[in-house]
């Protein structure tokens, strides 16, 4: 029996732990809270839940080596300590997040040691990547150019959950919804670089109506220019990766980063009350009347939305934070924890979109569209977690049979890999919808 180890017992972890130990596989979970491990692993025999923190190696070296595969869930900056240790022991590996340069840097020791190291094997990334290489290759292979390209995804309720000033839910990672948005970005249009810095992000949010959802925002995600190499589309003039929220989402962060609320930055708020925090960030002279001075600073109205999204939120409150030395992304984001988690019987949606301008062979122009629109909840599985743990699955699964010949550091834009997985997908019901010929006034931007 092969053996799968799972590093991590969050929130995506269920849908690939059922799914490998279903398929017949020995499935070991290790988590620093061992109950969570063994909740997933619970009525299995083919299954263990290991208590283990991230700082002992000695013991991660051991569970290694004694499986044929590992998966890590972790954070991402603890993956290079994993993959070392699975270069180690000779034993393939995947993830589910961005490739790092210290991970691209062990490309040649993971060929050396003859395993496959496969990243970005999510949902963004990852689903992303795979369902827009399958129209970009078909393009390609029958002699067109991408002139335009567009990807968009997004994590959020759904829209009858989405019932707070944000419109907005966590369904993964909190902090890391919040981090995000410090962020900058950098994306190519009409051949121009666009550089986004984290101030910006939020302004001037593109726009499209997405099918049984509505209106929805687009805010740049990170590098895009990157991806031309990545996707082998040298000849586009344009391309965005971007991310969907509701409208409501990008006036409220930007007015948030603009009151330094998301700021990692250190402050001593020993004694002081929420509203004291937002005068001392804002340079205020007291605490008394906080959203007329804050509308002032933002020079906006004093009715604007994302005051009253504020409010609701409680930053605008005169009640003891009790907080010493910290900072206000941290008091912000448990704030927003406190308010916006996904309720066990609500739903949670993933949102995606590919949105191509494409120049035929014969020369006509045309615009394909692909879209994937999946819900879920706590109480089975979310969207977000089906989404992101089950490409990893099916992965695993291929590289246990054999099927996946690439050796070394890779994500997967390679059809061995993204063909098999999409169709597998599909299988489970996580599928694009592909729409060709639409008109040119189709495009976005």
């Amino acid at each position: 029996m092969k053996k799968v180890l799972i590093l991590g017992a969050g929130m995506v972890a269920r849908p690939i732990v059922t799914y490998l130990l279903k398929q017949g596989y020995f499935v070991s979970v290790a988590d620093l809270v061992k109950e969570k491990a063994e909740e997933l692993t619970k009525g299995y025999e083919n299954s263990q839940a290991i208590q283990w923190s991230v700082d002992n190696e000695t013991a991660l070296d051991s569970m290694v080596k004694e499986h044929d595969i590992t998966v890590s869930l972790l954070p991402w900056m603890f993956h290079v300590i994993v993959a070392k240790y699975c270069i180690k022991h000779k034993k393939n590996m995947v993830t589910t997040s961005y490739v790092k340069p210290e991970m691209k840097a062990l490309d040649t020791a993971a060929k050396d040691a003859d395993i496959i190291i496969l990243n970005e094997l999510g949902l963004d990334p990852g689903i992303d990547h795979m369902s827009a290489l399958r129209i970009i290759d078909n393009v390609h292979a029958k002699g067109g150019k991408i002139e335009e390209f567009y990807s968009i995804c997004g994590a959020l309720p759904a829209p009858e959950a989405a019932d707070n000033p944000f419109r907005y839910k966590f369904s993964w990672s909190p902090k890391g919804v919040v981090m995000a948005g410090n962020n900058e970005a950098n994306y190519l249009k009409h051949w121009k670089n666009i550089n986004v810095p984290t101030a910006d992000l939020f302004k001037n949010p593109l726009t499209v109506d997405f099918p049984q959802v509505g209106k929805l925002e687009i805010y740049p995600n990170r590098d895009s220019v990157s991806y031309i190499d990545i996707y082998g589309i040298q000849e586009t003039s344009t391309i965005m990766r971007g991310t969907f929220r509701y409208p409501g989402w990008c006036e409220t962060l930007d007015a948030m980063k603009a009151l330094k609320l998301i700021t990692s930055d250190s402050y001593d708020f020993t004694g002081k009350t929420y509203a004291e925090m937002v005068a001392m960030l804002i340079g205020a002279d007291s605490s008394a009347d906080i959203i007329r001075k804050s509308a002032k600073f933002l020079n906006i109205s004093d009715d604007a939305y994302s005051l009253k999204a504020l409010e609701w939120l409680g930053v605008f409150d005169h009640r003891p934070m009790n907080r010493q030395t910290d900072s206000p992304f941290e008091i912000t984001s448990d704030l927003m924890i406190s308010k916006m988690e996904l309720g066990r019987n609500e739903r949670d949606m993933v949102v995606m979109q590919h949105i191509f301008l494409v120049k035929n062979s014969d020369g006509k122009k045309e615009v394909i569209k692909s879209s994937m629109l999946d819900f879920g909840t706590l109480a089975t599985d979310t969207a977000v977690a089906r989404t992101v743990a089950l490409p990893a699955a099916v992965g695993v699964e291929m590289i246990l049979a054999g099927d996946i010949k690439a050796k070394g550091v890779h994500i997967p834009v390679i059809p061995e890999i993204y063909n098999p997985i999409l169709n597998r997908l599909e299988d489970m019901n996580i599928k694009m919808v592909e729409e060709f010929n639409l008109p040119i006034n189709q495009m976005i931007g």
